[in-house]
């Protein structure tokens, strides 16, 4: 029977917990900041899709130039993501976010006046450049914005990182039609002053409402914690996925244009098969990701499994001798945006709970480590997936190509899968001897 002390103690503790999922103005704020930068930054990203690879034809760029140059952007994100991550306490998260997102909307205006440069090398020149200088900002931004999510949110890591990839998606959504739609009625420049420009805005609002996130500058190394085999096979993970998804930037709508006659505006319609999937799944998968932690490294294999089966289907390969229906394609491009979150969503918080079984001080700067290696090999794949993608579909066809791009997530996948099993059969063994010398010392006793 329960007696006032134990009805008050429950009150208390009942009172704590709804005081605890209360989120504070502070809270509030770094979502919006962190909501306003995943939708413009993924908005101006993607633009690109529909109509860019058209537009560098007509400079004289074929289609691996065209992969080169949406990889570059992964390749100078994924040095300075490193980098930002070492040093962010030094920098200050609050400052690498908001100068991140400057840099990226003067960046998006001028990618917008590139084509009054002239045809040829100079044309593919300065592409390079603003697209590097670009991915050095939204470096800085995005890893700001997973270590302020993290120091913020503490405890619900994956579900607040699945809510925001709403708006992740949201961007990734309408990013491609917006482009289509504007490419089409005003020519090439509008769809990148006028982004940018949103961007721009976004820049002060930041400034104002984003609270400071300061902390302790950590002695721990990137290598110490790459070195440890799951966080190893974790970053794989991170790299075969997301070259799965920069593949598709300079490949589809070359190959719906062709294989399916689309014009432009369509062409970006497709693009909203594996974002929309992806936004819409993203929060489900994050709060049933922090609900249950020990079906992280499931869902992860799952979703790696899925995404290579998906690839195999888009085509879809030559050896399932399908012929190639646009259905087929947008359901693959479904079944690939869920398997995304499937996949990527338990990804951060299963290494950031890695670094701190092995030893890594909680704070920001063990945060802004996790969030560079997160962001590094995330870019790593942004890059080989787009520069391969260009290369094999030049040299093969896009079936051959996307089937030969799925087999990343399944290979990874597999070790991963084969590192749990190892990992959970060596935890047995050691609970067994554990119980056995406990039956030793008894029977002595």
């Amino acid at each position: 029977m329960a007696t006032p002390a134990d009805s008050v103690s429950g009150d208390q503790n009942e009172n704590s917990r709804e005081e605890s999922d209360k989120w504070t103005k502070s809270q509030i704020f770094t979502l919006i900041s962190a909501a306003s930068m995943n939708f413009s930054s993924m908005v101006c990203y993607s633009i690109l899709g529909p109509f860019f690879p058209k537009e560098a034809e007509k400079k004289g760029v074929n289609a691996s130039i065209v992969g080169m140059i949406f990889g570059c952007f992964s390749l100078f994100n994924l040095t300075f993501s490193l980098i930002m991550g070492k040093y962010i306490v030094q920098i200050g998260a609050k400052f690498m976010f908001v100068s991140g997102m400057l840099i990226s909307g003067c960046c998006t205006i001028l990618f917008g006046l590139l084509n009054l440069a002239p045809d040829g090398p100079i044309f593919i020149s300065l592409c390079f450049i603003v697209r590097s200088v670009d991915a050095i900002g939204f470096a800085a931004s995005t890893t700001a914005s997973f270590s302020i999510l993290a120091a913020t949110f503490p405890n619900n890591v994956a579900t607040v990182l699945g809510s925001l990839e709403i708006f992740t998606g949201l961007g990734l959504t309408l990013g491609p039609p917006i482009g289509g739609y504007l490419y089409e009625s005003f020519g090439y420049q509008i769809p990148f002053v006028l982004l940018g420009c949103v961007v721009l805005f976004m820049v002060p609002l930041n400034m104002c409402i984003l609270p400071r996130c300061d902390g302790v500058i950590s002695n721990a190394s990137f290598w110490k914690l790459i070195l440890l085999p799951k966080v190893t096979l974790m970053s794989l993970i991170i790299f075969s996925i997301s070259s799965c998804i920069g593949f598709l930037d300079p490949t589809i709508s070359l190959f719906v244009i062709d294989k399916f006659k689309l014009n432009t505006g369509s062409v970006g319609l497709v693009f909203l098969g594996h974002a929309l999937s992806y936004a819409i799944s993203s929060p489900f998968l994050g709060c049933l990701s922090d609900k249950i932690p020990r079906i992280r490294k499931w869902l992860v294999l799952i979703g790696s499994w899925l995404i290579a089966l998906s690839f195999l289907l888009l085509g879809p390969a030559p050896i399932f001798h399908i012929k190639s229906q646009l259905w087929l394609f947008i359901s693959m491009l479904v079944v690939t945006g869920f398997s995304l979150s499937l996949c990527g969503i338990p990804l951060f918080p299963e290494v950031l709970t890695c670094a701190y079984e092995n030893g890594f001080e909680e704070g920001l700067g063990t945060l802004g480590i996790v969030s560079g290696i997160f962001g590094a090999f995330w870019c790593l794949g942004s890059f080989v997936g787009p520069t391969l993608g260009g290369y094999l579909y030049d040299k093969l066809n896009f079936e051959w190509a996307a089937a030969i791009q799925g087999g990343f997530p399944f290979v990874f996948g597999t070790l991963l899968g084969v590192y749990f099993i190892v990992e959970m059969l060596h935890r047995r063994s050691h609970s067994g001897s554990n119980i056995e010398e406990e039956r030793k010392r008894l029977i002595s006793n």
